[in-house]
Formats: structure tokens, sequence, C-alpha cells
């Protein structure tokens, strides 16, 4: 349980670093941007509650839909495999 909070809070900073330097590329540069694929993956991998945070946060992508309702989405899935996890074991 230790290292799966670990995890998480490794994975949730990358993903707010990431996240707040996209919001400092949209404002000054248009070349150096991160692509929307990889702020899906860092939310996939665990980071979703963060970047779903941070973008509110800072105001970033707030009116992209499909981060708006692809990211709780993606949180909820995240819940119910960590829950199947914690109770089933990886016997699912």
């Amino acid at each position: 349980m230790e290292y799966i909070l670990i995890y998480f809070a490794v994975i949730s900073l990358i993903t707010i670093i990431v996240t707040f330097y996209d919001k400092k590329a949209a404002k000054k540069w248009t070349k150096h941007r991160v692509p929307e694929k990889i702020l899906f993956l860092l939310a996939i991998m665990g980071g979703s509650l963060a970047e779903y945070l941070t973008m509110l946060k800072i105001r970033h992508k707030t009116k992209h839909k499909r981060f708006m309702i692809g990211l709780p989405i993606i949180m909820v899935l995240q819940v119910v495999i960590l829950w199947l996890i914690l109770t089933q074991g990886f016997n699912f």
C-alpha cells in the first residue's frame, strides 16, 4: 500500500509540473507545447486527479470538453481498478 501511495504522489507531481509547463508554453511559445496525448497519458498513469485540479486552478484547457469530461471518466475507472486490486489482489 505504501508503494502505491508513493507512486501516485510522484506521478501527480510530474503531472502538475507538466501541466504548469504547458500553460506557460501556451502563453509564450507555440512550438514547445506539451501534446494532449502526453497529458492524457499522465492522467491514465495515475495523475488524473492532480491534472484535473491543476487545470481548474490555473484555468488551463477548461474549455476543452475532452479534458473536462475525459479526466473525470479516467478518475472513476482508476478508482474502480484500484478498488479491485486492493480487495481482490491481481486475480481479477
